[in-house]
């Protein structure tokens, strides 16, 4: 059996509708078998969504955006800026650009495990909700290789649950960059917030 964040899923395909609703405002998105949180938006995105400090940014990376909720509806609130979702799974790709394409928004959609396939691009604030049932070395790496590809005075915010493995990626955060804060809490979430 083959786990959301891996790059190829092998389990039959079954699509569904998602309705969404955040701030008064309802989306209706495409989902699909083996990707994370299929049949609802969960605690934690939702969060991420919600409370992301997008003040100055040009350049924001969705960092595993599964089926596509916090780049699609974040461009909608923010046209200004450019949104690139990256996510290593294909079916995450496939539905992130089907559900982009009927919210009608312009987003960059790239398959890349980590930052394989951007690897020279920069970003004011890169945006993720890590895969913590991959394990604590995969979730640090989300977390250095953001590092290398922020720019100066940009910002990783990281949403996970505090007391399940976020308090330990908070002080990593805070290691690495020097700095963290908790910038928003809910259900047990917290997004951890570092500025390089």
């Amino acid at each position: 059996m083959t786990h959301y964040y891996e790059k190829e899923q092998n389990s039959s395909l079954r699509e569904k509708e998602i309705n969404v609703s955040l701030n008064g405002q309802n989306f209706l998105f495409f989902s699909v078998s083996a990707l994370f949180s299929k049949d609802h938006l969960d605690k934690a995105t939702e969060l991420l969504i919600k409370k992301a400090d997008l003040t100055n940014a040009k350049e924001v990376l969705d960092l595993g955006c599964g089926w596509g909720p916090v780049a699609i509806i974040l461009k909608l609130q923010n046209p200004e800026m450019n949104f690139t979702a990256t996510d290593v799974s294909d079916r995450a790709i496939i539905y992130t650009r089907k559900n982009a394409k009927k919210h009608g928004v312009k987003i960059e959609v790239i398959q890349s495990s980590l930052f394989e396939n951007i690897d020279e691009k920069t970003f004011d604030t890169i945006l993720t909700n890590p895969p913590y049932v991959a394990g604590r070395e995969t979730c640090k790496n989300f977390i250095l290789e953001s590092f290398k590809h922020l720019k100066k005075g940009g910002s990783l915010q990281l949403v996970a649950r505090h007391n399940k493995g976020g308090k330990f990626l908070g002080n990593y955060m805070k290691d690495l960059f020097g700095n963290v804060e908790h910038i928003a809490k809910q259900s047990g979430f917290r997004i951890y917030k570092s500025i390089k």
